[in-house]
């Protein structure tokens, strides 16, 4: 993006841009890059929204099975950090 507006605007070595012209694609570009942004965002929301639907499907077909999963996490993360602890001393 930031080359096509670089490109842009060397178009002509002999006679530069006018301002208005080179603002006018910055301006251009930055739009190109805000849009491509809230596009990027409104799609990971909608990936988070399916995740914690898929999650909560689960949970609900298998409680056992995320207990489970659950306590060994659990376990983990608890051995983990008295592993940390016991090094430092």
């Amino acid at each position: 993006m930031l080359a096509d507006v670089l490109e842009k605007t060397r178009s002509n070595d002999a006679a530069p841009l006018p301002l208005p012209k080179v603002r006018s694609l910055v301006t251009e570009a930055m739009e190109d890059g805000v849009h491509s942004a809230r596009r990027a965002m409104k799609y990971g929301r909608y990936a988070a929204e399916d995740a914690i639907g898929d999650a909560l499907h689960t949970m609900r077909r298998k409680p056992l099975q995320v207990m489970g999963a659950a306590l060994a996490v659990g376990v983990l993360i608890g051995g983990f950090l008295s592993w940390i602890e016991f090094r430092r001393q």
